[in-house]
Parts: structure tokens; C-alpha cells; sequence
């Protein structure tokens, strides 16, 4: 490419920053990366009635959240600012003034329209969609400075386009419709348009619209249900793009190096969560074991757990043990309470289910297995096959009540994994509890 390429998000700061915007943001941050240019961030808050302060901070923190960091906009600042709309306007109303000079716009009260011409054909090749070409004469004149002094939409995009010097417009389908329109505000300024590249719809498993019934609708939700960043960015990623190969679980590097506008799909992509989730637990598996309790350590806390009770490497050796248990961070937190605390394990299971007949074969099973020298899982699981062999005691007899005993649960990881992670005092202590120990 000859220019450097420069792309923009420009959402309104009217909400937080949804599932959709965040895919655009998304798809416009990686053409930026992949082709070394600059992704621009800016504020189209000329709803003045609905733009907040508060949502613009909400928008760019869920932004920093998913790692798409801007070249260019609010906070940054950059050689073609001002980057809110609100502090344009003084543009807006010099191209307004110039169209109606020259003819192609005119007055009408305070506001200023656009004269739409005839028999112009509009046209343009869009990277995903192809070539779409409407005729002007389908198009009613367009409202270019509205009665309040305010810019509509379909203008000052174009005016901002243009000034900032954006070679490709990435934007959601919705806005094909709007395109025409601005095609002749290039046109009647003389304008070269930018290349357009419209992003299919999200659409959830039941092929509707996406809302708040498909799962999280903001970037915010995700992080507070426990979903990693990096499994953000790659889940939004595969919606309407592919990596190739059938690969789904990549890096952020990956993807700005694999990333091509021209493989976008043209067809709805469908949000899953279900995928979201296989994404999340692939990333949390390869993440380096004190990263991984970084993320699920505010869980533990919020559950009101002792995590200040125990060294950083046990916790984190914990949540290793757990094997790629837990499909987000707040799951994963569930899923080893145990070894935080005795407390949820006590709540959980009272012993009430082992009559004293199973208790007294409990207790001399368990008193030979914490008298071994080696208290390692291989040693303790070669030690209890052989010891039910000898005995004519099924295995799952002995190893269902102690896993229910450390754990509370009937499904964990290897249960001698876990006695020999809680170390050999606190097993004891809690099969002392349930009578399961002398």
C-alpha cells in the first residue's frame, strides 16, 4: 500500500461499549497493526442530550481492557484533532457554508441541506460486500447542519473521514444504506472516498439479534463474569473472520499477523458462548500459573475465602492441579475453593452418606495411607490399589469418600493429586472430621 493506512473507531458515548462496537474497534485495530498504521480513536457525541463524560470513560477503559490501545484521539491527542465531534464544529459549518456557495446545499431556516443531485450513479466497491451501486435519484435531500447547529451523522462523518485522512472505513452493515449519502458529500467537495469495508451483523445461536437474552452485551459483563482479555479479543475476533486451518484459539500476535480484510465472511456470524467459554479455558490453561491466580484470586475473595492464609505458590500450584478445570476465571475459583478453606467443604457434605461399617474399613485405609514415607500422588494411588486388592475393597469405595472429604465434591481432579497438594496434615484434619481417621 502507498499511503499509510489510518482507520477509525467513532463510537457515540451514549452506553458502554458493547459486544458490537467492541468488534469493530477489534477489526479496525488489527488492519491498523497488520499493515503498520494508525488506528484513531473518535468521539461522535453530537447527541448532546444522550452523550456522557461518563460513557466516554466507560468506552475507552473497556477498550484498554481488551488491549486496543489508540494512536490517535481523546487522552492521546494527535496531528489531526480535535478527536470529539462536539469540537469540530467550526469545520462542519465552513464545508456547510462552501455547498451552499457553490449551490449544492441551501437554507432552510437555521438548517442547511444538501441538494440531492439526479441521475448520478453511486457507487462503490465494498471489500466484503463487492460492488454496491445505487442511483441518487432514490435519495431525498439530506440534512447537513441541523436547526440547532448541529451536524446529522451522515455528514460529519464524511467531513471527519476526510480531514483525518482515513483511507478505510470499517464500520457494521447497517451502515451500507448510509453510504450512498456520504458518496455524494465526497463527491459535490471533490473528495476521494476511502476503500469501505462493512462488518456482517452478530447474530445470536437462534439467528436473532443480538441482546442481553444471548449472554454478556457489554465488554464490562465479560471481565466481571470472569473471561480473560486476550479470550475476548480472540473470541470477537472469529466473529466474521477466520484465522484459517480451522484455528480458533490464538494469540493477539497471531491474529495481527493472519488478519486480511478480504477474508472477512459476508455471511451473520453467530455469538456463542459456549465457544467463548472453550476459548477462555484454552487461554487460562496456557497461562503462567501466578498470572493465573492474579485472575482468579479476586474471585476467592469475593467468595470471602482466607487466601491471605497461604503462600502465593501454593495457591498458585492449586489452581494448576485443577488441570484446565473451570471455563473462566470466576468458575475456577468455584472449582478449588477446597483448597483455600475446610469451610465451603463442610457445607457441602456432612459424611451422613457412610454408614459405620464403611467408616471402620475408612479408617483403616486411611491410617496406613498417612503413615507412607512418600506422600505423592503416584506413591498414594499405588499404595491404594494395592491396598483394595488385598483387602477386597472396590477402589471407588475408598476413593469416593476421601475425595468427598478433602473436596466436598464428587468431581475433581485426582483425588490423590489433591491430598498431596493440601499437604499431609490437612488431609488428616479433615478425615479426622468425618470420622474417617482415628
Amino acid at each position: 500500500m502507498n499511503k499509510t493506512v489510518r482507520v477509525r473507531f467513532a463510537p457515540s458515548p451514549t452506553g458502554a461499549l458493547h459486544v458490537g462496537g467492541a468488534h469493530t474497534a477489534l477489526f479496525n485495530w488489527l488492519w491498523a497493526r497488520h499493515n503498520g498504521g494508525k488506528f484513531i480513536l473518535r468521539i461522535e457525541d453530537t447527541d448532546r442530550e444522550r452523550s456522557t463524560q461518563e460513557y466516554e470513560d466507560t468506552i475507552m477503559a473497556g477498550m484498554r481492557w481488551l488491549g486496543l490501545d489508540w494512536d490517535e484521539g481523546p487522552v492521546k491527542g494527535g496531528d489531526y484533532g480535535p478527536y470529539r465531534q462536539s469540537e469540530r464544529l467550526d469545520l462542519y459549518h465552513k464545508f456547510a457554508e462552501q455547498l451552499v456557495e457553490e449551490g449544492k446545499a441551501y437554507r432552510e431556516g437555521t438548517a442547511i441541506i444538501f441538494k440531492t443531485p439526479s441521475g448520478v450513479p453511486l457507487a462503490f466497491d465494498d471489500v466484503v460486500y463487492g460492488r454496491i451501486e445505487v442511483m441518487s435519484d432514490t435519495l431525498k435531500d439530506t440534512v447537513l447542519i441541523k436547526s440547532d447547529g448541529m451536524p446529522t451523522y451522515n455528514y460529519a462523518v464524511v467531513i471527519d473521514d476526510h480531514c483525518m485522512g482515513i483511507t478505510h472505513v470499517i464500520r457494521g452493515e447497517d451502515h451500507i444504506s448510509n453510504t450512498p449519502k456520504q458518496l455524494m458529500i465526497f463527491d459535490a467537495l471533490g473528495w476521494e472516498y476511502p476503500v469501505f469495508g462493512h462488518l456482517p451483523m452478530i447474530l445470536g445461536k437462534d439467528k436473532k439479534k443480538l441482546s442481553k437474552r444471548h449472554g454478556a452485551t457489554s465488554v464490562y459483563e465479560f471481565r466481571d463474569m470472569g473471561y480473560m482479555p486476550d479470550s475476548v479479543f480472540n473470541f470477537l475476533a472469529l466473529l466474521g473472520w477466520s484465522a484459517g486451518d480451522d484455528k480458533e484459539v490464538f494469540s493477539r500476535e497471531e491474529a495481527v499477523s493472519l488478519f486480511e480484510l478480504s477474508r472477512v465472511i459476508r455471511r451473520a456470524a453467530v455469538f456463542d458462548m459456549d465457544k467463548l467459554d472453550h476459548i477462555n479455558q484454552e487461554h487460562l490453561k496456557l497461562l503462567d500459573p501466578m498470572v493465573r491466580l492474579e485472575l482468579v484470586e479476586p474471585f476467592w475473595r469475593e467468595m470471602g475465602l482466607p487466601v491471605d492464609d497461604h503462600g502465593r505458590e501454593y495457591l498458585a500450584q492449586s489452581l494448576t492441579c485443577l488441570e484446565g478445570r473451570g471455563k473462566t476465571a470466576r468458575e475456577a475459583a468455584a472449582y478449588s475453593d477446597y483448597f483455600v478453606s475446610f469451610k465451603p467443604v463442610k457445607e457441602r457434605y456432612d459424611g451422613s452418606d457412610v454408614d459405620e461399617e464403611q467408616k471402620a474399613t475408612l479408617r483403616r485405609f486411611n491410617g496406613e495411607l498417612l503413615n507412607l514415607t512418600d506422600w505423592k500422588a503416584a506413591a498414594m494411588e499405588e499404595f491404594a490399589r494395592s491396598w483394595s486388592a488385598e483387602n477386597s475393597v472396590k477402589m471407588r469405595d475408598i476413593a469416593m469418600p476421601l475425595r468427598m472429604a478433602l473436596t466436598g465434591m464428587k468431581v475433581s481432579p485426582g483425588v490423590f493429586e489433591v491430598a498431596g497438594q493440601l499437604g499431609r496434615e490437612e488431609a488428616a484434619r479433615r478425615l479426622r472430621h468425618f470420622g474417617f481417621l482415628d
